[in-house]
């Protein structure tokens, strides 16, 4: 071959070279543009995928933080429940053993219990119900009263006059009022009284009253002993 085409074989393969060379270099920059890209892309992804994750992370910790402490706030609930209602049953126990003496401060209690149911009813012609126990307690002098206590206990106490009571009662009550004993109730204590026909009761029994007054006087028994 002449220097002449040597020279332009020369020339060629020159030029193809620097166009190859070029294209690669070219090639190489869109490649290493392509490959930061996602290499961007995937940091921005993983950062997404973490705070995402921490996000999660930190609303579980406070789900199990607020779970603990309502359940905290309930297992200390339940212990002053508790100890609040032993409360009453003891208060109740001692009022039960109270009532099954023979305590002048039962005998007066049971008095202003039966003055109170009364009162509320209005006075007229009524039924006292009692434990049977507590019919002595409350003997009148009216031969029919002291015949229907007979009937229900034995032996003769120290008792209330129901003429009294009922005396008190119609000056409360502006109206006549007649009290008369019953059949006995199963009860700790307390009176349950009625009118004649039986329209009307009012339950003053202990049990009752612990019932009615619960509520009240569990904010108090709560703030003296918590």
């Amino acid at each position: 071959m002449s220097s002449g085409a040597d020279n332009i074989v020369s020339t060629i393969m020159s030029e193809a070279q620097v166009k190859a060379d070029a294209n690669k270099a070219e090639a190489q920059t869109k490649c290493d543009a392509i490959l930061a890209d996602g290499e961007k892309r995937a940091a921005e992804e993983k950062e997404k995928i973490l705070n995402d994750a921490s996000k999660q992370a930190d609303l579980r910790y406070q789900q199990i933080i607020s779970e603990a402490k309502m359940n905290g706030r309930r297992a200390e609930l339940e212990a002053k429940e508790e100890v609040i209602e032993e409360a009453f049953n003891k208060a109740t126990e001692e009022l039960s053993n109270m009532a099954n003496s023979n305590s002048e401060e039962y005998t007066a209690a049971l008095i202003e219990m039966i003055k109170e149911a009364a009162a509320e009813i209005g006075g007229g012609d009524l039924i006292i119900l009692l434990k049977a126990e507590d019919a002595a307690k409350v003997e009148g002098k009216l031969d029919a009263i002291v015949d229907k206590v007979k009937s229900l206990v034995t032996g003769k106490n120290s008792g209330i006059n129901l003429n009294s009571i009922a005396s008190d009662v119609s000056s409360e009550a502006g109206i006549k009022t007649t009290l008369e004993i019953g059949e006995p109730i199963d009860t700790i204590g307390g009176a349950i009284l009625k009118t004649r026909n039986g329209e009307i009761q009012v339950n003053n029994t202990i049990e009752a009253r612990m019932l009615r007054f619960k509520k009240s006087l569990r904010s108090d028994v709560a703030k003296t002993l918590f």
